[in-house]
């Protein structure tokens, strides 16, 4: 079982920088594929980014592209997500997920964070 515990998002202007962390405990997260995602008022759970247990390998959503970094520090237990140039359509519950697949789909996420809220204003 793990348990993931999220911290960092809140209300920004548009252009600003944010920084979200997922923080594991119970297991090592060094055994998992870690994601974010988001979910916006009246929308579907979207995906964000993922990346690979070792940290090698990223992807991300074509929306976030060239502005959000995701990594991993798998000696703290923790993945991040550096999110810049912020805009309002990034508005949107932030969930960082844990599992054992390389995915874009929620589906695949068998342990999530409790969720954040991240706020761009115009």
């Amino acid at each position: 079982q793990v348990q993931l515990l999220q911290s960092g998002g809140g209300v920004v202007q548009a252009g600003d920088s944010l920084r979200l962390s997922c923080a594991a405990s119970g297991r090592t997260l060094r055994a998992y594929v870690m994601g974010w995602f988001r979910q916006a008022p009246g929308k579907e759970r979207e995906f964000v980014a993922t990346i690979s247990s070792g940290g090698g390998s990223t992807y991300y959503a074509d929306s976030v592209k060239g502005r959000f970094t995701i990594s991993r520090d798998n000696a703290k237990n923790t993945v991040y997500l550096q999110m810049n140039s912020l805009k309002p359509e990034d508005t949107a519950v932030y969930y960082c997920a844990a599992g054992s697949s390389w995915s874009v789909r929620r589906e695949a996420y068998a342990y999530w964070g409790q969720g954040t809220q991240v706020t761009v204003s115009s």
